[in-house]
């Protein structure tokens, strides 16, 4: 063999083990860069996170909830000019390249060199998605190695079609705005496919700088980085001058942009425990659900309104009377009877200021709101709106406390016997004291709760003055009992969840249960009724409807309610400062509480076509006297309609008396 022929031997071999060791070398440093990368097929299985929608009942968007703002579209909803904006702003050749630019590559390392630190990125739309995807946003070489990988991984397994709707869904667009769509409602108040020409160039500039870019904040940066997509797409032919002139000329945020999502802020706050107890947070959060509820927009409308309006009079009056700045509070809650689905919301007065609920979270002395409680335990008892209770000054033992106790009347006027329904029509306290010490605080305790007072309740006689503490949502729920037949059913506030796909997730199962017979809550209606017809809820009577209720107003007028219901609606009114300073003189329920009330239910009228409160067949109205509860004649003085079972109607002689 000559040495020729060996020598060309032997460079054959050392050529072949240097591609050897090169490929070997080129092989290892593909499997540390991929050894790690996530796999590409899980796209498949992939789900963007999306936000939650929250409607009411009359299918208004009420709030959106998310970690993410996002709502996933498909390609076929993205308009032309988004396409065309987005793909020569951020990558011309996305249609041609296999996942990374080459020459964008090289021409940036150059700029990177010369610069001495990372400039210009020169990522392809594939690349951007990759990141977005599975990788952090640190600039290192590293990263940028995976993401080239990770590109071409995409390009190979997906259409650019399916890339491009892939990387809008994802992409961040500033202002929480994740995904077009999301963008698209944000700042135009429309779908993404309804955007024209000048907000599709604006969406198109925004990935650049998302947080610089946003019209939210930015106006002017905003209108300068889309009429610099506008002017490259003119350059580039894809529009035509005409086009780029009057898109220049069109504001940066159309003036019928819907306003952002977010009517009865207290009552999405207080239904989200019930909806992450229901599904967990992170399916709520990123889950894209749609949760329909029981508020009626309308009324919560009319609710806001109402307490503004009732909290500005108070105001007034209380700045004339003490020539200060003074800044009461107020809540409402309106339930509906038959179902117990919580109709309107207000928890305060502005929720930017303060997002305490006041109607679901702030125990406060309910004071003679409490009353009808105590009554209807003694209806449970046998006793009826004839039977006689004394009205009288008198003196409670101390017992342990070696402290003696006399409760008296807000008049400080005492009229010696008087009907059940007289002394609930008047809200004297001295009657109400003594039917508690009569059926005993323990029982009246056990009796609100099986009502659904869950606050924790002291069982001792001044629970009869409503010195307690329990929420007007809770109180409220007490009342609608009454009009429903005897039955309590727990306020809810969510009927209904679905998934993305709109197929039921959960739904709601109300707990029905019977606290008193429908005779005996028939009877509480009647009695409430009264409290309107003659006695401190007379104001009620305008609404010419069947309403009933009972004010409540606590020491040195630090509290004031009304509570009541029509045979559709039940609603609580609060009104008070958060720090348990007086209202002022006289700012009774009466004054303070139930002209919010009266402004509220006025908007009820439609909700309903029942015009009566139910009477069962066994009972009967007899004129009585409320005074004595003897019957009465027609044209007696003073008579008045009262609800009976048949056969404890009064009689001519005096009925059952409690001294």
């Amino acid at each position: 063999m000559s040495n020729h022929r060996f020598s060309g031997i032997r460079s054959i071999i050392l050529t072949t083990g240097l591609i050897g060791l090169l490929s070997g070398a080129t092989a290892g440093v593909f499997f540390a860069f991929t050894r790690d990368l996530p796999q590409i097929r899980e796209l498949e299985n992939f789900e963007p996170s999306a936000a939650t929608r929250i409607y009411s009942a009359d299918q208004v968007l009420l709030a959106e909830i998310f970690l993410e703002k996002r709502t996933p579209v498909g390609i076929d909803q993205i308009p032309p000019d988004l396409k065309s904006a987005l793909i020569v702003t951020e990558d011309r050749q996305f249609y041609t390249h296999s996942g990374i630019d080459l020459k964008g590559i090289l021409r940036a390392v150059i700029k990177d060199i010369l610069a001495g630190q990372f400039v210009e990125g020169a990522s392809t739309i594939t690349q951007q998605l990759a990141k977005t995807l599975f990788l952090s946003q640190e600039k290192t070489i590293t990263r940028k190695i995976k993401e080239a990988i990770l590109a071409v991984q995409l390009e190979r397994r997906y259409t650019k079609d399916e890339l491009l709707a892939l990387y809008l869904n994802q992409i961040y667009f500033g202002s929480g705005a994740y995904g077009v769509e999301s963008a698209a409602q944000l700042f135009f108040g429309k779908s993404a496919s309804q955007m024209d020409l000048a907000q599709c160039a604006l969406i198109a500039g925004l990935p650049k700088a998302p947080s610089r870019y946003t019209p939210l904040v930015n106006p002017d940066l905003a209108k300068k980085r889309r009429n610099l997509v506008l002017s490259i797409m003119r350059d580039q032919n894809l529009i035509t001058d005409g086009q780029y002139q009057l898109a220049i000329g069109e504001p940066v945020l159309d003036a019928s942009r819907a306003t952002a999502p977010g009517s009865a802020p207290y009552f999405v706050q207080y239904i989200k425990p019930a909806l992450e107890a229901a599904i967990g947070p992170s399916l709520l959060y990123k889950g894209g659900l749609t949760v329909h509820t029981t508020l009626s927009h309308r009324l919560q409308q009319a609710a806001e309104e109402a307490v503004e309006n009732g909290l500005a009079r108070l105001q007034q009056r209380m700045n004339s009377k003490k020539n200060t700045e003074t800044t009461p509070q107020g809540a409402l809650v309106a339930i509906d009877v038959r179902t117990g689905g919580i109709l309107a919301m207000v928890g305060g007065r502005h929720f930017p200021e303060s997002a305490f609920n006041r109607a679901a979270d702030a125990r406060r002395q309910p004071g003679s709101a409490f009353k009808p409680i105590i009554y209807a335990l003694a209806i449970t008892h046998g006793f009826t709106q004839a039977s006689l209770v004394l009205d009288a000054p008198v003196v409670f033992k101390g017992g342990n406390t070696n402290e003696d106790w006399q409760p008296e009347n807000f008049s400080k006027r005492y009229q010696g016997e008087m009907t059940l329904r007289q002394a609930l029509t008047h809200s004297q306290n001295i009657p109400a004291v003594r039917l508690v010490e009569r059926l005993g605080p323990s029982a009246v305790v056990q009796f609100a709760h099986r009502l659904g007072i869950d606050s924790p309740l002291s069982p001792d006689l001044s629970i009869a003055l409503g010195t307690t503490h329990s929420t007007l949502l809770e109180l409220t729920a007490a009342f609608a009992v009454f009009p429903n037949g005897g039955n309590h059913i727990p306020p809810f506030g969510v009927t209904e969840i679905l998934d993305r796909n709109h197929a039921p997730l959960w739904r709601v199962s109300p707990v029905i249960r019977s606290v008193m017979t429908e005779t005996e809550a028939a009877i509480m209606v009647d009695m409430l009724r009264g409290v309107v017809d003659e006695g401190t809820g007379k104001q009620a009577r305008q609404l010419n409807m069947p309403v009933a209720g009972k004010t409540g107003t606590t020491n040195d007028f630090k509290d004031a309610l009304f509570v009541g219901f029509s045979p559709a609606v039940a609603a609580g009114v609060w009104v008070g400062m958060d720090d348990s300073s007086p209202l002022g003189n006289k700012e009774t329920g009466a004054r303070a509480a139930l002209p919010v009330w009266i402004d509220f239910m006025a908007a009820t009228r439609s909700e309903s076509a029942v015009l009566y409160f139910d009477i069962p067949d066994n009972m009967k109205k007899v004129l009585m006297d409320p005074v004595t509860g003897r019957a009465a004649s027609e044209g007696d003085e003073g008579a008045v309609k009262a609800l009976f079972v048949s056969g404890t109607e009064p009689k001519k002689d005096i009925v059952d008396g409690l001294r």
